[in-house]
């Protein structure tokens, strides 16, 4: 069974695929698919530091964790402080390990055969004194 390990804000989660996750809250919209960084991918006796594999994970939905109570309380004076917060979370679910990185191979043979046309500067322009002079090429 494989597995990968991923970053994802800031934090690392090793996952196998069809698992869930509560991640932190991403700006991908519901139903989208991401492509997380991946660190790590192993599994089936063989492992990769830095893999040319990626990870496709699908957001199922954008939810709030549970809600969390803090007291503050100090004895004989009245002093009693109550807060709380609620996580924001997205809910992921991790479809695809392994599957190679094609697209930026095949952009570096296409850019290859177009060259790009050389830059010449017709003019120059003084920072002190705003003056502009042109340059005559030989």
């Amino acid at each position: 069974m494989s597995y990968a390990i991923i970053k994802l804000g800031g934090k690392q989660y090793v996952v196998r695929e069809g698992e869930k996750l509560l991640v932190d809250r991403l700006a991908v919209d519901e139903e989208k698919t991401f492509q997380p960084e991946v660190i790590f991918e192993g599994g089936d006796g063989k492992a990769e530091l830095s893999p040319k594999g990626t990870v496709t994970a699908k957001v199922l939905a954008h939810v709030k964790g549970d809600k969390i109570r803090i007291g503050k309380y100090r004895r004989r004076t009245g002093y009693r402080r109550h807060t709380g917060h609620r996580s924001h979370l997205t809910q992921i679910q991790i479809e695809s390990i392994g599957a190679k990185r094609a697209s930026s191979t095949r952009k570096k043979d296409d850019d290859a055969g177009e060259e790009k046309p050389k830059r010449t500067r017709s003019a120059t322009t003084s920072s002190k004194t705003g003056a502009t002079t042109t340059k005559k090429d030989d």
